[in-house]
């Protein structure tokens, strides 16, 4: 059967295609949002810090620097300025992508994380000898990589899907819940519309949020009882999500 139309191929390639609809958009959502949460909570374990969000770095380093802790203040404008950096190159690896016609526009980024995790992996092995140097390192380098990925997601959804931090989500999910609670009591008068949730966007934000949750107990395990190797299969991961578009590009390039 040619690659074209392999179906196990054509859903796995429906993850990062540049042709997307709403439902690849959700599928890949959710499989981000489980290895940003798996990341999150088994990096705090290595690092002991969250890297997934800059609202707790912001608001530290605001801390910090009323209470003149200059070191604390550094490493808090570091952590900013990886996520920051991480969000500008998933952007350029888009666009580079986008010029070229290429199908794996949004692959790219997936797959530069998923060797950096495997970086961290690395890292994390040589912890206990130095953490002075490596500790800040494999913090960087996770604030980098939680801002390459929300950045594809949120470019691949149109902002409408974010998968590093659960703020967002939590609060979305508030705003339908609170909808789907109204007493449309009035809403048959003149000019009175019926308040109504959005019953998909309410499955679609609490998928989300499982699905980080999930990630955050079997990363936190897999951290707890296997150490580093646990980046092994979130980086493999990533590669399943990104591989068969960079394959059909690869393929395309030989015709």
């Amino acid at each position: 059967m040619p690659l074209a139309e392999h179906m196990p191929l054509n859903y796995l390639r429906s993850f990062t295609r540049p042709e997307r609809t709403n439902e690849s958009n959700r599928r890949l959502g959710r499989w981000l949002a489980f290895i940003a949460g798996a990341a999150n909570a088994g990096g705090f374990l290595a690092v002991g810090q969250y890297t997934s969000h800059m609202s707790g770095v912001v608001s530290a380093l605001a801390d910090n620097l009323s209470l003149g802790e200059s070191g604390l203040v550094v490493a808090g404008l570091s952590s900013l300025v990886a996520f920051m950096s991480g969000a500008a190159t998933s952007a350029i690896m888009i666009n580079w992508g986008r010029r070229r016609a290429a199908q794996s526009e949004y692959a790219l980024p997936l797959l530069l994380e998923a060797a950096l995790l495997l970086v961290f992996g690395l890292i994390g092995a040589n912890l206990e000898q130095d953490r002075i140097l490596f500790v800040p390192a494999a913090v960087a380098l996770l604030c980098f990589v939680m801002g390459l990925q929300n950045a594809m997601i949120t470019k691949i959804s149109k902002a409408e899907i974010r998968t590093t931090h659960v703020t967002g989500l939590v609060t979305d999910m508030g705003i339908e819940l609170g909808k789907l609670v109204y007493w449309n009591a009035y809403s048959n008068e003149p000019g009175m519309c019926a308040v109504k949730a959005d019953r998909s966007k309410l499955r679609l934000l609490a998928s989300l949020l499982a699905m980080f949750f999930t990630g955050g107990i079997v990363g936190a395990m897999g951290f707890k009882y296997v150490g580093f190797i646990a980046t092994i299969p979130l980086a493999a991961m990533l590669v399943v999500l990104a591989v068969v578009p960079l394959v059909d590009d690869l393929v395309g390039q030989r015709h």
